[in-house]
């Protein structure tokens, strides 16, 4: 539903102007609110968030044990250090969250349980005019902005992804997604089969485990894990030698990104020999006799999928102590009692969790229009994989899969900025990236290519993402080691942007 039709409908109150417009309070909104500030302090903004309070995946997800399968010192802001463990709980970087927004005055400028339905631009007025849904009061709000930073994340926080299987409605016990935890939910005791083997599967069992009767993995096959203790020596050391926290921070931060990046180039160059020693990582925890060729040995190669951070081994000591257990097998139908699998095992269960992953969402779910006519962004190119051809004053935070999602936050907060500066010295109020006569013969591919990374999300909703071409400025490599130095240096007049 457009704007003008929603107004016929509803009464739409108009809050008024800002420059720009941040849809999200979460890690990339919370970076881009920063970032404008540092650089425009002059400037006007608003963040609108759906959820009461700000953090994003850290605050719609509580499930047991919820953390980060990234380190802090890189998920963290360059401009404000880490100071605990590596791997971080959900609470944790809630509060650091709560410090950065409260110390750089945020807070005052958010708005949640703002929930946007549309984003219309007008080229005549040379602005966006957004309809926001308050879901407490039920009033819909118009905004204005001239530019608009689409910082939401990429999945519906509403519900996560769980496939049909015969007998689900068969099944006496609770079906639960870990997106949607129910915090009355009693497992002590009980018998627990939770379905995947991704980052969060790996959080559940272990935190679950001691008070289960017994909690199972079942896994349709194998997934790397990359097991090490949750604490960073260089950090110990400098924190030792009372090293100024931002030098600390700054100075880790690039040794992880320089270890990730030989991990990176030896997923692609040496891949056996990678799989090797994570596969000799799992075998240090577990048992001798443990069958780590079936539960633990993945037949694609390392980082095609994400590769999970296992602090202290947590996941491995559960199965070593027979507190959890791994089916590796396919499941056939649910029963009354637990899941039958394709091999004719019936494993009984009193709860099903179904770790089985994220619905994607594509810029919000928002209904776009460009002077009237309907934005399919499956129709577009992305400009360095946060704009988009044809789309005005327009920015998207799309994170890396190997590398902390806040990099490249980061790199496009600092990107956006130069972007500004680069309008104000032309006396620019608008920026459209469009394909060039040069552009005209490129192979236009998906916005990830599968053979780098394909993560069931991704891969099940490609075609509703926007798409990527063959060379630069069209090309989104999420290599954050390449990005790192292409997007400062890269050319503001490289002709695919357009300034009026």
């Amino acid at each position: 539903m457009n704007i003008a039709a929603l107004s016929e409908q509803h009464s739409v109150q108009d809050v008024g102007y800002f420059d720009v417009l941040i849809v999200g309070a979460g890690i990339s909104g919370v970076d881009a609110a920063y970032h404008l500030q540092q650089n425009f302090p002059e400037r006007t903004f608003t963040l609108l968030d759906t959820l009461e309070s700000f953090g994003g995946t850290w605050l719609t997800h509580k499930y047991p044990g919820i953390r980060s399968d990234s380190d802090l010192f890189t998920f963290g802001y360059k401009w404000k250090p880490w100071m605990g463990a590596p791997i971080a709980t959900a609470e944790e970087i809630l509060k650091y969250m709560n410090e950065a927004i409260e110390e750089n005055q945020i807070d005052e400028h958010i708005r949640y349980r703002h929930k946007v339905l549309n984003a219309e631009w007008s080229s005549e007025e040379k602005q966006w005019t957004v309809v926001a849904e308050n879901l407490e009061s039920g009033e819909f709000l118009k905004f204005t902005c001239n530019f608009l930073w689409m910082c939401q994340g990429y999945y519906h926080h509403a519900e996560g992804y769980t496939p049909e299987w015969e007998g689900m409605a068969d099944f006496r016990g609770p079906i639960v997604h870990p997106q949607t935890w129910p915090e009355d939910l009693d497992y002590k005791g009980k018998k627990v089969l939770v379905i995947g083997s991704g980052a969060t599967a790996a959080t559940l069992v272990p935190a679950m485990a001691a008070d289960c009767e017994h909690i199972t993995m079942i896994q349709r096959s194998p997934t790397y894990f990359a097991p090490g203790l949750n604490r960073n020596e260089l950090a110990d050391t400098l924190r030792e030698l009372d090293v100024p926290d931002e030098w600390t921070h700054e100075i880790v931060r690039r040794k992880i990104l320089h270890d990730q990046e030989e991990i990176t180039r030896r997923s692609f160059e040496e891949p056996e020999g990678l799989k090797a020693e994570l596969i000799a990582g799992a075998r240090e925890y577990l048992p001798e006799d443990f069958d780590i060729e079936t539960h633990f040995t993945p037949k694609y190669r390392p980082w095609q999928q994400r590769l999970a951070f296992i602090p202290d081994g947590d996941l491995f000591q559960g199965i070593a102590a027979g507190k959890a257990s791994v089916v590796t097998d396919q499941i056939d139908r649910f029963t009354e009692k637990g899941i039958l699998l394709k091999s004719g095992t019936e494993l009984d269960a009193d709860i099903i969790v179904t770790a089985t992953g994220f619905n994607l969402c594509v810029l919000g779910d928002v209904d776009f229009a460009v002077d009237g006519a309907p934005v399919n962004f499956a129709d577009s190119v992305g400009y360095r994989g946060f704009m988009f051809s044809g789309v005005p004053n327009m920015a998207w935070v799309f994170g890396y899969f190997r590398a902390s999602w806040t990099l490249r936050a980061d790199l496009i907060s600092d990107y956006v900025c130069r972007i500004f500066q680069h309008m104000q010295d032309l006396g620019a109020t608008v920026v459209t990236p469009e394909l060039r006569p040069e552009d005209s013969n490129m192979q236009i591919r998906d916005w990830v290519d599968p053979d780098n990374f394909n993560p069931g999300y991704l891969t099940r909703s490609m075609h509703l993402m926007p798409k990527q071409g063959d060379h630069e400025p069209w090309v989104f490599t999420q290599d954050y080691w390449r990005e790192k130095d292409e997007f400062p240096a890269a050319s503001l007049e490289d002709g695919a942007l357009k300034y009026t």
